[in-house]
């Protein structure tokens, strides 16, 4: 009778068991597929994150022209110190810084009365000079006269001819002093050697110029401002493409915002040893006064581009222990290292003379561990302002005219 009455509640049980069982195994299989599923998803992000994310920039090649600036020392076309070439005192200087001289135009005078009587001396020897020069030669004529009666002899007409000769060259030794003093007796005036521009005085009345020295000092000083010349050192780099006809613009830094034209002259020809340098001299107009001497100016010059080198970013090189890399991104990611020359340096541009071409995507800030036929991920440019705006535009705009 027992076993009768269980079995039909045994068998009405047996459901609710299968469909407990049914849901616990659900749960574990959720569970583990919910792990399977979170593990994945970490690997898929450790995998990401292992790719680098990098921005690129494209390789620019080198412009046609070329400008560069170089500093340039500014000299007058004339600079001419005037010195004393007579000793004496300043008795009265007739010019000043600033002042406008024409060639020959008094500068000072020089009170020298040494020169003067040494002049008024040698005045009186000439005249003794020529005075025994006339008795010498009378003399002379006479015995030659009396030598064919045989009332002299030979010995005495020789005497006559040699006294003579003698005070002839005593009358020559004689005029050349006087005019070597008259020289400088001329030279108490101080004028001008040409036109120009009185840059210095100095000098006082009173000041004692002493000329036999060979060191005295600089009286004035003019310079002829009507043009300018400009030194510039040109690098090496930079030396055989400096050439006449080049064109040179100046920059001063008193006349900002102004450019003056400017010819090149003349080159050295030679590599100075010391700073690798090559001396160049400009010229330029200065008739109306603008410019000064003695400072410096900003020397542009417009050069034709030889070579066939690109431009990177700076931050685009990579330093390895086997040399110098930049690394480019292929449209899949991969990266590929290039072997490159390095050029000349711009600041945040760098020149690379072999190892690209203009257009190859370089990577920048690249990773120290980057090499080649690893993946990168390439960042996009962000969207200026002003396109995200037109783009927005035209966004807004497209629905409207769709329902016109």
């Amino acid at each position: 009778m027992t076993t009768e009455r269980t079995s039909p509640a045994r068998r009405r049980a047996a459901p609710a068991l299968y469909t407990g069982t049914a849901v616990l195994l659900a749960l574990a299989i959720g569970g583990i597929w919910s792990r399977h599923e979170a593990e994945a998803a970490v690997i898929k992000s450790t995998e990401d994150a292992a790719v680098p994310t990098v921005s690129v920039s494209s390789a620019k090649a080198t412009p046609d022209q070329e400008d560069i600036v170089l500093p340039g020392t500014v000299q007058a076309k004339f600079d001419t110190p005037i010195y004393a070439r007579t000793s004496g005192y300043i008795k009265h200087w007739y010019v000043d810084i600033g002042s406008k001289v024409k060639a020959g135009d008094l500068l000072a005078d020089i009170d020298s009365p040494e020169v003067d009587r040494q002049l008024r001396q040698a005045e009186a020897d000439l005249l003794t000079a020529r005075a025994n020069d006339h008795v010498a030669q009378a003399t002379a004529k006479r015995v030659h006269a009396l030598l064919p009666t045989e009332s002299v002899s030979q010995q005495d007409e020789d005497q006559a001819s040699s006294d003579a000769a003698a005070k002839a060259a005593l009358v020559a030794a004689s005029e050349a002093n006087v005019d070597r003093l008259k020289q400088l007796v001329s030279f108490e005036r101080v004028v001008a050697p040409y036109d120009g521009v009185v840059t210095a005085r100095k000098t006082d009345i009173g000041a004692l110029i002493d000329a036999g020295s060979g060191n005295g000092p600089e009286l004035f000083r003019v310079a002829d401002l009507r043009k300018l010349r400009i030194y510039v050192q040109v690098p090496q780099s930079y030396a055989a493409r400096i050439q006449p006809g080049v064109p040179v613009a100046l920059q001063f830094p008193e006349q900002p915002g102004r450019v003056f034209d400017a010819q090149l002259v003349r080159t050295a020809n030679a590599i100075e040893s010391v700073s690798r340098t090559l001396l160049v001299e400009l010229e330029t107009d200065n008739a109306k006064g603008e410019l000064f001497p003695g400072g410096y100016t900003d020397v542009h010059f417009t050069l034709p581009n030889t070579s066939h080198a690109v431009r990177v970013a700076a931050n685009a090189l990579l330093f390895q222990s086997d040399g110098l890399r930049v690394a480019t991104a292929a449209p899949n990611g991969r990266v590929e290292l290039h072997a490159v020359t390095l050029g000349r340096d711009f600041g945040t541009e760098v020149e690379i003379t072999t190892g690209l071409q203009p257009g190859d995507p370089v990577i920048l800030n690249p990773p120290a561990s980057l090499a080649s036929g690893s993946t990168v991920r390439v960042r996009q440019a962000p969207v200026a302002s002003a396109d995200r705006r037109v783009a927005a535009g035209a966004a807004t705009a497209s629905p409207k005219a769709g329902k016109s």
